[in-house]
């Protein structure tokens, strides 16, 4: 079973074009489709890491590596099911917080460059986020919104403190959805006791069972390498999936815009940095 999964792993990398996940091909290829280091890179793993799961060697990945390929590798729904089989997993299903992106949301995504966009599930875990997201948030990406709002160290953002109410109401109130949504979810329900046992403000969003939605709001983001920026945040809803798309924008012409575009330049360095 894991030679047949090393081979599937290799299977779908050789298939993929850089072209076909947002990436510049550069130079002669010995091999068809994406190279190891850019697999690695998509779904947040070493290259090493890559090459013993493709040359058999590493047996047992866990369900976040497995999940982290598929999302890669660009899977439909039963190309994900038939790897997590291979990897000796159930793929996770009804009752839990799904995680999947589709190929065409995938795709959607690698067409918004210029912007910094970021995905996550429906308890506010990250899913994927492109490279100027990442150099927005100087490398540091939160594992989930929520316990980095709530119980850690504030990010350089800053935001009416009518922002931060309805921020906070709404993250509260798609966590009590979530968790009506997926009852089976553990890693939910040990997020919520979390925040509730180290944050009295979220404890008592969420025992007063508050509603709340996400609106646009407007932020004002310090960054050490291109200065302050105030941008716009809007959350999209994937129809179907509870995936979230959050994507910052500038208004056309303004600093903040140009700033933006400079940062974009400087991301690369500032992650590797």
């Amino acid at each position: 079973m894991a030679t047949e999964f090393a081979r599937a792993v290799r299977r779908f990398r050789e298939r993929l074009t850089p072209a076909e996940v947002g990436l510049i091909a550069g130079g002669r290829r010995r091999s068809p489709g994406l190279r190891r280091e850019e697999l690695g890179r998509l779904a947040g793993i070493s290259v090493d890491y890559v090459n013993r799961l493709e040359q058999g060697r590493a047996t047992a990945p866990s369900p976040q590596v497995v999940e982290a390929l598929c999302r890669a590798l660009r899977l439909d729904a039963a190309e994900r099911e038939r790897l997590f089989g291979l990897a000796g997993l159930q793929a996770p299903g009804r009752g839990t917080v799904p995680g999947h992106l589709t190929p065409g949301v995938q795709r959607l995504l690698d067409r918004l460059s210029g912007t910094p966009v970021a995905v996550y599930d429906a308890a506010w875990n990250l899913i994927s986020a492109n490279d100027l997201w990442t150099a927005l948030s100087g490398g540091l990406l939160e594992r989930n919104v929520a316990r980095q709002h709530f119980l850690g160290v504030a990010p350089s953002v800053y935001e009416s403190a009518a922002d931060v109410a309805a921020f906070e109401a709404a993250l509260a109130a798609d966590l009590r959805a979530a968790q009506a949504r997926y009852p089976a979810d553990a890693e939910l329900r040990d997020l919520v006791d979390d925040l509730c046992a180290g944050s009295a403000v979220f404890a008592a969003l969420w025992e007063s069972a508050v509603t709340g939605t996400h609106t646009a709001s407007r932020k004002t983001i310090d960054h050490p390498a291109v200065g302050r920026m105030e941008l716009d945040c809007d959350v999209l809803t994937v129809p179907g999936s509870d995936i979230r798309i959050v994507a910052y924008t500038a208004a056309q012409g303004s600093e903040a815009a140009s700033r933006l575009a400079l940062l974009d330049v400087l991301g690369a360095q500032i992650v590797r940095a």
